[in-house]
């Protein structure tokens, strides 16, 4: 951590040690994405990151918060019920959600108060929590002082009903918390003291008229540089940009040469980070669009160049600074998406579509809003126009030197201006600065919590009342065996578990010290871990017996539904709690606590059915009845030489496809559905020798599996397919004479993504347009694109309900294809 700056180190202990709101911000150029990125590398929490637009998240490495949490677009009315109703999780999503301790949001000066409720009310929902945000930790990362979240005015004559300010600070749920500001002060981008005070001043409207009229010395109207000073003119709308970028291009008489991405996967149009059809020339001024991973580090985001050679697929630049030429190679991007990690259970990224291109962008001029986070030597700002808060800052700020700025108009004190509910927000964010005695604080109260919910067993003692109850209400149509006595096994554990823990939790908070840490407290690690031990052996002799044994059959289908809901519940919250205070028996840690807790509840979820091998059979196609006995026992044994129930050693499903398949190797094991890496390493060897006996002792050389139906064969290939190539999986159908409705009811997906899957092969030209729509709504969705252009909501909006997102994506890519076609082959 840089030491030069004590601020990032306060912000990192408050993250990693803590479990406290966090908004990071600070002016631009002073580390906040470089923070970032560190966090990344080394927390011990279990974090996903986002932010509001594609590009934002694109740079942070992470996704938007839209895409994480499934949010439809437009506003939240804060009671909504019906905000996620046609919204459902994945189970691995859920698992995310569930086991997530750290919630980073990049950029959430563009984040709306009812985006934030939205996120607060997923999150409540699905880890079953009331706590705001569902007891998640927020990294809220930007600047306030930057570009403001965009709301319609009709959107807003909804929202003022429930928020005073769309801004994030606003939001119900946060409210409900203590948020930690944190302000970084030392920056990195400008040296010059003056201007760094000029910028300030901007950014909190202190604009004097002397301060002002400072600026405006740098206001050169007729100034036109030269073609090899490398400035760019930051303009506010991007037509403004895109004509004079155009226009100065076309003034070159080199040939055009284009350049086509590389696109793989899911990477949405939005989040682009250049041109995916790139027309350059030499002699075109350029900017990166992306830092060197290469040791050199010889470019960076927002560094300006000139073309001076194009030849096959390599491009030459050379910048003003420097002396020779940067040959320019391909860069890729990659579109993520978060999973958890079968071998280590950890949440980790997955790519899901890549962006090759290169890194390179024209650079005569760009939108302010795209130049937020990027550095340039020498800018003009044509800031004439700005239409939002924070906009004229952005602008200015871009340039490290107050001479390398010049202002294509004269900046007016009323267009450098600051909304009012910032600068309350601010001035009383102020008066809340954390300190090192504030951090200690949170600390120990950090770890108090955790110490105490791992030993807070009430959530275990209403999972075993409601079966109880359950059982006792319908025991006249029930047949219960293998549990022993219930109403005796509920009175003992609520007599030696969760009566011992509330009075242990008691003895807890009488011990705790509020300038010690619980980890480093000798007593209470001394006492922790005699709790865990006594614990323990309570659960195993008490609880794993009964949820292991228990059986249950009715003939009401309703009830034995019910029944096995809640004794899986049960088991849960047991496997959950006995990995809890196991993790103490060395005294508390809440890097262990964490871990262990979060193993527990994934171990528990089955295998996702698309990670598992095609075929899956019943317990009536096993043709060695006595291996499968065989099976059961081994697990048996080892259930109880762990503690644990029966189906945390393996699943009865698993042992059923070891029984039909006979592996007799671990190369065989491993293709077993529902074995994973982890359960291959730990079993395999037992496994095989079991299985490789009973092959020798009954003279088993050749194993023939049950045959599968054409409907299971049909599914299995489809699955199987799916995993190399889900765009060609729906074209093949579509070929098959199904319809995309039809396609997507059998895939389990929506229309909307069969029909992007085959938008993508009317512009490769493999799949003609007229064969997915009528010639009269291509016309007026082509009227529509020509006529207005916009985005695709946009054009959605013009042209009414009857036509689809899917429709016009359609025709846009019949558009670029046709395009392309009389564009001739690229350069």
């Amino acid at each position: 951590m840089d030491n030069a700056n004590p601020e990032l180190r306060l912000a990192d202990d408050f993250v990693r040690q803590t479990n406290c709101h966090i908004f990071l911000t600070g002016r631009a150029g002073t580390g906040k994405t470089t923070f970032l990125h560190d966090l990344k590398k080394k927390t011990d929490k279990r974090m996903v990151v986002t932010a509001p637009t594609g590009v934002a998240a694109i740079n942070a490495g992470g996704m938007t918060l839209h895409s994480f949490f499934q949010l439809p677009f437009g506003p939240f009315i804060p009671g909504d019920t019906t905000y996620l109703g046609r919204h459902r999780f994945s189970r691995e999503k859920i698992n995310i959600v569930k086991t997530l301790h750290l919630l980073v949001i990049d950029e959430i000066s563009m984040v709306r108060a009812d985006l934030l409720d939205g996120v607060d009310h997923v999150l409540r929902r699905y880890r079953h929590s009331g706590l705001p945000f569902g007891g998640v930790q927020l990294l809220m990362i930007g600047d306030l002082y930057q570009l403001p979240p965009v709301v319609k005015e009709a959107e807003w004559q909804v929202l003022r009903q429930y928020y005073d300010s769309p801004y994030f600070f606003a939001s119900r749920a946060l409210r409900q918390t203590e948020l930690i500001p944190i302000e970084l002060r030392h920056i990195y981008r400008q040296s010059d003291a003056r201007f760094i005070d000029l910028l300030n001043r901007v950014r909190e409207n202190r604009l004097d008229p002397a301060s002002l009229q400072q600026l405006n010395s740098r206001c050169l109207p007729d100034f036109t540089p030269t073609d090899n000073e490398g400035y760019i003119t930051l303009c506010t709308h991007n037509s403004g940009a895109d004509a004079i970028n155009q226009n100065r291009l076309g003034q070159l008489q080199s040939r055009s040469s284009r350049f086509r991405a590389g696109i793989e996967g899911d990477f949405p149009e939005h989040s682009y980070p250049t041109s995916a059809h790139l027309e350059l020339k030499v002699g075109a001024q350029v900017m990166f669009v992306r830092n060197d991973a290469s040791p050199e580090k010889r470019y960076f985001n927002g560094r300006i160049g000139r073309i001076t050679a194009i030849f096959g697929d390599a491009i030459r630049v050379r910048c003003p600074e420097d002396s020779s030429d940067i040959e320019v190679e391909q860069a890729t991007w990659e579109n993520i998406e978060y999973r958890i990690d079968p071998e280590t259970l950890e949440i980790s990224q997955n790519k899901v579509g890549s962006f090759a291109q290169f890194p390179l962008k024209l650079a005569w001029a760009i939108t302010i809003h795209k130049s937020q986070g990027l550095t340039f030597e020498r800018a003009i700002v044509d800031a004439g126009a700005a239409f939002a808060h924070g906009q004229v800052y952005v602008a200015l700020s871009r340039c490290k030197t107050f001479d390398g700025l010049v202002l294509s108009s004269p900046l007016a004190a009323v267009g450098v201006k600051t909304d009012a509910a910032v600068s309350r927000f601010v001035e009383e964010a102020g008066r809340n600065q954390p300190s090192p005695e504030k951090l200690a604080a949170a600390r120990v109260r950090y770890q108090q919590q955790l110490l105490t919910g791992c030993f807070d067993f009430s959530y275990l003692r209403s999972r075993l009342g409601r079966l109880v109850a359950l059982l006792m209400k319908n025991r006249t149509v029930l047949q219960v065996s293998g549990g022993g006595e219930i109403g005796d096994l509920e009175r003992r554990c609520r007599e030696e578990i969760t009566s011992v823990g509330e009075n242990f939790t008691r003895q807890l908070q009488g011990m705790f010290q509020a300038d010690t840490l619980p980890e480093a407290d000798p007593a209470i690690r001394e006492r922790t871990a005699r709790a865990s031990v006594y614990f323990e052996d309570r659960i195993v002799s008490l609880l794993v017996p009964f949820v292991t044994n228990l059986r249950i059959d009715t003939d009401n289908k309703e009830i034995r539904r019910k029944a096995r809901d809640a004794v899986k519940q049960l088991g849960e919250e047991t496997a959950v709690k006995l990995a809890a205070v196991r993790s103490c028996h060395g005294g508390f840690s809440p890097a262990a606590y964490l871990r262990a807790v979060s193993a527990a509840e994934l171990e528990l979820q089955p295998a996702k059915d698309k990670e598992t091998p095609a075929a899956t059979w019943g317990e009536s196609d096993i043709a060695h009845p006595a291996l499968f006995q065989l099976l059961k026992d081994w697990r048996a044994r080892k259930a109880g030489e762990e503690g644990v129930p029966h189906f945390q050693i393996m699943h009865q499903k698993t042992l059923i496809q070891i029984a039909v398949n006979l592996p007799d190797s671990l190369a065989a094991l491993r293709r077993i559905k529902g074995i994973g890496p982890r359960l291959a390493e730990k079993f395999g060897g037992e496994l095989v020798d079991l299985v490789a006996d009973y092959r020798r002792e009954h003279g088993i050389d050749e194993v023939v599996p049950p045959v599968a139906s054409d409907a299971e064969a049909a599914g299995t290939t489809r699955k199987t397919a799916a995993r190399g190539d889900t765009r060609r999986i729906s074209l093949e159908m579509f070929e098959n004479k199904l319809s995309v409705t039809d396609i997507a009811r059998e895939r389990g997906l929506v229309v909307a993504t069969v029909e992007g899957h085959l938008a993508h092969f009317v512009e490769e030209g493999i799949l003609a347009v007229e064969r997915l729509i009528t010639a009269d709504k291509r016309l007026a969705i082509e009227q529509q694109i020509a006529g207005t252009g916009g985005s695709l909501g946009e054009i959605r909006q013009a042209l009414g309900k009857d036509y689809s997102y899917g429709e016009i994506k359609i025709v846009q890519a019949h558009l670029k294809h046709r395009a392309r076609v009389s564009d001739g082959p690229s350069a």
